[in-house]
């Protein structure tokens, strides 16, 4: 494959991800990312309903319609605050979905997008370290001791491992290891045949470092469950009912819990999904409580206002994104957005390409990320810069539901092998036999001599040039051309 560089826009965009630089005009705060995808998201959406950046999707017209109800729910619940945060987080959203879109359209452009975020991510590595040693954040230290700028504020979290948890230059420790995770399988099934087996090894190790440090266990499940899909790809891999299989067994799982156990099935998975069994009981009960307030409000939701919860529940952070989006704009706005989401996958994964084609592996690889992905989200919320990266993420892949496959035929490869596996032969030919151009069988000429005689005329009627230059009807090679002249003289004699 072709190396190809990404899109400056696409690059600088990046950047404002892993470099939070803010400033203020006047009461309203500014980002980088925001100035930039404000000065973009105008055209590139008008570009996107046109046309321009490929077919377009149920998800386009959802994730709009997602801003527009949310910015609904804002009006009626927060007539004061609503301007501002819509401006804020419309831009973020669709912003960074619209950019990938245009942006992202080409095998060579998502393994250059793949290639750019391995690059920060190694980069954010020694940084990394040296907080998960001293506590301190030193990109954002930086930033936030320039005149005028400002940027994430330091979390104080209490140690686990005896290490700090560390957020190098996202809002949260959990922002971080998402941000290594989403790239986790895209380096070690999406670059197979692109780089060497080691290095995608090595570079998967230094990923799961990164994951690692920001002691996260929403981070932590998400690599896990690449890797099980990974891993389970691989052992049934002869296997065509592989998925279908994997679906049962949960199913059975699922049922099998609910029977057996006094607890439901999602306290059980939150008790396995988390560091500690006091955080899986916090969050079953955000969940409790969360539902509650949907149920209450289940048409334009609270918007920003507070959620009621028990007493003991001093913190109202949420940490679901699926329930905040409910929670906050009503089960419109979350069936927006999710079904928005779901369309995406659903559309990629049903696209067939040639097994072991770069096409297959890059699809699979981001198909792993975002599955995975969708059950992290249940059990982390994300913001910001993080909330922006991980839907132009998505955006990113969306251009595979129509894509052909590395041989240019697309569906058509997988189609024609399955026939092949699929054919049956008989005794008998299924069709007459099949002659050269040109060419009759010695049964079919009722008159040799009248046709070798009708061959000699032709041949003396063509002009040299014929046997250099000559039509596309008229090609033959040298073999045929003498044997033809042999036949000709032979029987004019």
């Amino acid at each position: 494959m072709r190396k190809e560089t990404l899109h400056p826009l696409v690059i600088l965009y990046l950047f404002t991800v892993v470099i939070p630089i803010g400033f203020n005009i006047g009461s309203v705060a500014i980002t980088t990312m925001r100035l930039l995808l404000m000065a973009t998201i105008v055209p590139m959406s008008v570009n996107l309903f046109s046309g321009k950046y490929g077919k377009v999707y149920p998800i386009d017209y959802l994730f709009y319609v997602h801003i527009i109800w949310a910015s609904l729910a804002l009006i009626v619940n927060n007539p004061g605050l609503a301007v501002q945060n819509i401006g804020s987080f419309s831009v973020e959203f669709l912003g960074g979905y619209t950019l990938a879109r245009a942006y992202i359209r080409t095998p060579a452009t998502f393994i250059a997008l793949i290639r750019m975020i391995l690059l920060l991510v190694l980069f954010a590595l020694p940084f990394a370290v040296s907080e998960a040693l001293n506590g301190r954040a030193a990109i954002p230290y930086w930033i936030g001791k320039i005149p005028g700028l400002w940027s994430v504020a330091q979390v104080n979290i209490e140690k686990r491992m005896g290490l700090e948890r560390v957020q190098v230059y996202f809002a949260h420790p959990i922002h971080f290891g998402l941000f290594c995770s989403s790239v986790l399988a895209l380096t070690f099934v999406s670059m197979r045949g692109i780089v060497s087996n080691f290095a995608r090894y090595a570079l998967s190790m230094a990923i799961c470092l990164g994951v690692f440090l920001s002691l996260s266990s929403g981070a932590l499940l998400a690599a896990i469950l690449q890797m099980s899909l990974v891993a389970w790809a691989f052992l049934l891999r002869r296997n065509e009912a592989r998925w279908k299989i994997l679906i049962g067994i949960f199913v059975f799982l699922y049922v099998a819990i609910d029977l057996a156990s006094n607890r439901t099935p999602l306290r059980v998975f939150m008790t396995y999904a988390t560091f500690s069994s006091q955080t899986a009981y916090y969050r079953s009960i955000i969940v409790e409580w969360g539902m509650i307030n949907v149920w209450a409000n289940p048409f334009l939701g609270l918007g920003l206002n507070n959620w009621v919860r028990p007493g003991y529940m001093k913190d109202g952070s949420m940490d679901n994104f699926w329930l905040v989006m409910a929670v906050r704009y009503g089960i419109p706005g979350f069936l927006t957005v999710a079904l928005g989401y779901a369309d995406a996958l659903y559309r990629v994964g049903r696209r067939r390409f040639a097994p072991g084609s770069q096409l297959a592996n890059m699809k699979f690889g981001w198909m792993v990320v975002f599955v995975g992905l969708s059950f992290t989200l249940y059990t982390v919320h994300i913001w910001t810069a993080m909330y922006s990266y991980v839907f132009f993420l998505l955006g990113a892949g969306v251009w595979m539901a129509d894509a052909t496959d590395d041989a240019g035929q697309g569906e058509a490869v997988a189609d024609a092998a399955e026939r092949k596996r699929r054919v049956s032969y008989s005794r008998g030919p299924a069709a007459g036999p099949v002659h050269a151009r040109e060419v009759q069988p010695s049964h079919a000429r009722s008159d040799i001599a009248e046709n070798a005689a009708t061959d000699a005329e032709q041949d003396a009627r063509r002009s040299p040039e014929v046997f250099t230059r000559f039509s596309d009807r008229e090609k033959a090679g040298p073999a045929q051309r003498f044997a033809r002249e042999r036949d000709a003289a032979k029987y004019k004699r």
